[in-house]
């Protein structure tokens, strides 16, 4: 009896042992993908998920991500091999493309697929419309990024002149221009969240418009790569994507407060309520894309928002910097 308890130890021990083996092989074999943020933000909530709920991991990746602060930062990164997929705004790739990069630059995974910001007035406005804002001060965004594009975009639909019919205020940090208005700069801004939500909280201002909403689906924020990458990668490409689309459904598919516990490691200065509130407007005016999937006339309408601000260098072929090939075949 005594030799049979023993041996079956012995092989509990061989079989717990081999399991060890298998999990550590298993994550060794977990390849590595740098990924560079523009910014850290509750607005590209998805990809926190795909991190937190192990959805990478699924697909055989280890991503490594890093916040690299500003559009073109992150584009020399990765025109530098110093990281291996992007996550900026899609007006980048059509800005390198335009000065004649050897290695093209390839957006295959949309994120988010509606402006993130919200008009914000220093007083509380019940029943708004867009021509108050006419003879006021706008504490808008950065000159030629995408926020201040989208914004100039929506003020010409409802007849407003940003540069005539108001104080246009563009040239302060995208760091500070919320202290700024905290500080009295401004009647109105526009701001991303969680701020918005905070002065709101906080009685510093209120939100009285999306600038998502009035601006249409584009491709705000895309995972992009340079084409020799995914030419080399493809595999790489095609799990990062489909992680992605699992991420995606599971933000659309749960609660806000169950996506706001999942990301709250990534914003762990931010309450979770905060975060689900944050979540749950962006959900609500379907700013995450509902799929990775880029399509032709949302980058139509980037180049148009673009090209009425004065900053598109020349309208580029769909097809020359966006490969959706990736999207379509996980989201099918």
């Amino acid at each position: 009896m005594k030799k049979w308890v023993r041996s079956s130890f012995l092989v509990m021990l061989a079989c717990f042992g081999l399991l060890l083996l298998v999990a550590c092989g298993d994550k060794e074999e977990l390849q590595n993908v740098k990924v560079g943020e523009v910014t850290r933000s509750i607005f590209y909530a998805p990809q926190y998920v795909a991190i937190s709920k192990g959805f990478f991991e699924e697909e055989g990746l280890n991503v490594e991500l890093s916040t690299i602060a500003g559009g073109d930062k992150t584009m020399t990164a990765l025109l530098s091999d110093g990281i291996d997929i992007a996550l900026v705004g899609s007006e980048t790739s059509i800005y390198v493309s335009a000065q004649g990069a050897n290695d093209p630059i390839k957006n295959f995974a949309q994120l988010t697929q509606t402006d993130g910001t919200f008009l914000v007035s220093r007083e509380k406005i019940d029943n708004f419309s867009w021509d108050m804002l006419n003879g006021t001060t706008f504490l808008g965004q950065r000159k030629g990024g995408m926020p201040q594009m989208t914004g100039e975009f929506v003020l010409k639909k409802h007849g407003i002149d940003p540069q005539a019919d108001l104080e246009l205020i563009q040239n302060i940090d995208f760091a500070n221009i919320s202290t700024a208005f905290a500080s009295g700069t401004g009647d109105f801004v526009q701001l991303f969240e969680p701020t918005a939500s905070v002065f709101e909280q906080e009685g510093v201002g209120y939100i009285v418009a999306s600038f998502g909403t009035e601006s249409g689906h584009l491709p705000y924020t895309v995972f992009m790569a340079k084409d020799s990458y995914m030419n080399e990668n493809p595999e790489v490409i095609e799990k990062f994507t489909r992680a992605i689309k699992k991420a995606q459904d599971f933000v659309y598919e749960s609660s806000a407060e169950e996506v706001a516990e999942a990301i709250q490691p990534f914003f762990e200065d931010t309450d979770v309520e905060l975060i689900a509130t944050v979540v749950e407007r962006y959900k609500s005016q379907e700013s995450f894309a509902k799929d990775p999937i880029l399509d032709e006339a949302e980058w139509n309408n980037l180049q148009d928002i673009m090209e009425e601000a004065g900053e598109l260098p020349k309208r580029m072929d769909y097809n020359e910097l966006v490969d959706t090939s990736f999207a379509e075949k996980v989201s099918e």
